[in-house]
């Protein structure tokens, strides 16, 4: 724990840096803007960080050791090991975020916000970083209040968002996988090419395949897509009212969700 934010940015900057090469090797799609998004990406996510800094500065992690030290939550009650509450606590996180993300399509509210995510009409290892501050501040909330109510042990919380962040960027990333291997991780694991349909301009496939991490919860809820209809190398990626927006901008993505669209 002492070295917590030290194996976090490693492990950030190590898959990003993987991916961002795995990318050049082996792309999965011909990417219609390419690095031309990566400047407005990469600042949006370096705004992200510094705002949950000041807002919320001990952030989920603080908010676990406060309900451990006050004996919070249902899972203490259950009487588990250390190792099954670490367990417990990274896969019912999981499927709060899995909520969560049907949350900001369903509500219009939050989908003003989430549609900077989305308006990206290029898919790669920068779209997994690409969310509004004020999103990543309302999904800290819930992440919080969470953790405070199951009472997620601090080494879940830590391994969640090392995870967390890890499968972002994997997902999102314009990689090609041997069909086997992909088939094979799918089982349990969302993959590149599930993800991606996700990113779809086509709206019930924008509507489907929202987990980041675990993909049981889309095949358990009846949101799981295997593939695109229009296939991967085919589909148009976006939102079908943004097409022709500047949305590689930093400034309109930061003013999208204020905006009076179509």
């Amino acid at each position: 724990m002492e070295h917590e934010s030290w194996v976090r940015m490693a492990v950030f900057f190590g898959v990003f840096f993987m991916m961002a090469v795995w990318e050049v090797l082996a792309p999965k799609r011909e990417l219609g803007y390419g690095k031309k998004r990566w400047p407005a990406n990469v600042a949006i996510v370096v705004l992200d960080s510094l705002v949950v800094r000041l807002a919320l500065p001990m952030g989920a992690v603080g908010a676990a050791l406060w309900a451990d030290e006050h004996q919070l939550g249902f899972l203490p009650m259950l009487g588990l090991s250390d190792i099954w509450m670490v367990v417990a606590g990274v896969i019912l996180l999981d499927f709060v975020v899995y909520t969560q993300h049907i949350l900001f399509h369903r509500v219009p509210l939050l989908w003003r916000l989430h549609q900077v995510h989305h308006a990206d009409r290029d898919i790669d290892v920068t779209t997994g970083l690409r969310f509004h501050p004020i999103e990543i501040l309302i999904s800290m909330g819930i992440k919080i209040s969470a953790v405070v109510m199951l009472g997620v042990p601090v080494l879940a919380v830590v391994l969640f968002e090392i995870i967390l962040n890890g499968m972002a960027m994997f997902n999102h990333s314009n990689v090609r996988l041997p069909r086997w291997l992909d088939s094979t991780i799918r089982l349990l694991w969302v993959t590149p090419d599930v993800h991606r349909v996700h990113h779809s301009i086509i709206v019930h496939e924008t509507n489907s395949n929202y987990g980041f991490n675990l993909v049981i919860w889309d095949k358990l809820f009846g949101t799981y897509r295997a593939q695109p209809e229009k296939g991967h190398d085919d589909m148009v990626i976006g939102l079908p009212n943004l097409q022709e927006a500047p949305t590689q901008n930093f400034m309109w993505m930061l003013r999208l969700p204020f905006q009076k669209l179509k």
